[in-house]
C-alpha cells in the first residue's frame, strides 16, 4: 500500500488490508486521496490531491505519520515520488525517516 508516494509493507495488519478485510481497497496501490478524504470510493483511491481541502491535507498528514509511518515498513516508493516526470531522477527527493524500523526489518 502507497501513501504519498510512500509504500509501506501492511502485512503486519492484514485484518485491515488483506482480501476482504475493511480496508483491501487501499492496498496494492497508491491511495492517497482516498486517505485524506476517509473514503474507500474507488474515484477516490488516487495519488491525486488535486482539491483536497486544507482540512483534508492536515488529516492526510496525521494519518500518514501517526498511523502509517509509526505502525508498517517503508518498503519504497512510487515513481512519482523519485521521479520527474519526464523520467529523470527527482534531485529533491529524499527517504522518509523510520528510526524506530532497523534496515533488516525492511527488507
Amino acid at each position: 500500500m502507497a501513501v504519498k508516494g510512500v509504500v509501506f509493507d501492511v502485512t503486519s495488519g492484514k485484518e485491515f488490508y488483506g482480501r476482504g478485510a475493511p480496508y483491501n481497497a487501499l492496498a496494492g496501490k497508491d491511495s492517497t486521496r482516498g486517505v485524506a478524504k476517509m473514503s474507500l470510493d474507488p474515484a477516490d483511491l488516487t495519488h491525486d490531491t488535486t482539491g483536497l481541502t486544507a482540512e483534508e491535507l492536515k488529516a492526510l498528514d496525521d494519518v500518514f505519520t501517526k498511523v502509517y509511518k509509526a505502525k508498517y515498513p517503508i518498503v519504497g516508493y512510487t515513481a512519482r515520488r523519485i521521479l520527474n516526470e519526464d523520467g529523470s531522477p527527482n534531485l529533491d527527493f529524499k527517504p522518509e525517516d523510520q528510526p524506530h524500523f532497523d534496515i533488516k526489518d525492511e527488507l
